[in-house]
């Protein structure tokens, strides 16, 4: 939000300067004022708000708006809904700090960051470990197709290259490499890790 507070001049009917929908902002003010503080609930918020649109409705060119008063308020409206997105990310951020238990003597550039919940870390590392386990039991030539195609990113003819056989069998090599790796997740409960073929 914008930090320091002005004041928006009121135009004079032979101001130039503003025109379109800047005009109609400066004439909609007190209305929407009373729609954003109703949106927010705050009137130091709500006027923050105003500031911020204005900026936006004074920089931005304006082509054709066929409802300009109503694309005003969908604009006031979007700019509420985007703070609180930004908020619920923020409380949800620190939640999983707090979660994490972080000791009050490490400095907090030294936390790290807690983009994943824990229990959603601890699924992705058993799923990682399912999955090395999976590779590690397959058929000897799938395994190889499967490690130079998806871990080395070699294109299936320089895989059939290194391996002495033809692209069509290469193919195949994956297709059964995928396919236990599948079934494989999908005894584990975890369908969901984003192997395609």
């Amino acid at each position: 939000m914008i930090a320091t507070k002005f004041t928006i001049p009121e135009p004079e009917r032979s101001d130039h300067a503003i025109a379109g929908m800047a005009m109609l902002l400066v004439q909609q003010r007190a209305k929407m004022l009373r729609f954003l503080q109703a949106r927010c609930g705050d009137p130091d918020l709500a006027e923050d708000f105003y500031q911020e649109l204005w900026i936006k409705v004074t920089t931005q060119t304006w082509g054709a708006v066929t409802n300009e008063k109503g694309y005003l308020f969908r604009m006031a409206n979007n700019l509420v809904l985007d703070h609180r997105k930004r908020n619920w990310r923020a409380m949800a951020r620190d939640r999983r700090w707090i979660a994490l238990g972080m000791p009050e003597e490490l400095p907090i550039e030294h936390w790290p960051a807690p983009d994943i919940a824990a229990d959603e870390m601890i699924g992705r590392n058993e799923e990682l470990a399912a999955l090395k386990q999976a590779i590690a039991a397959l058929p000897p030539c799938a395994r190889q197709a499967l490690t130079l195609y998806r871990f080395e990113e070699y294109t299936q003819s320089e895989v059939a290259a290194i391996m002495g056989i033809s692209v069509s069998c290469v193919e195949k090599h994956l297709s059964t490499a995928m396919k236990r790796l599948r079934e494989q997740l999908m005894r584990l409960g975890s369908p969901h890790l984003g192997i395609s073929g």
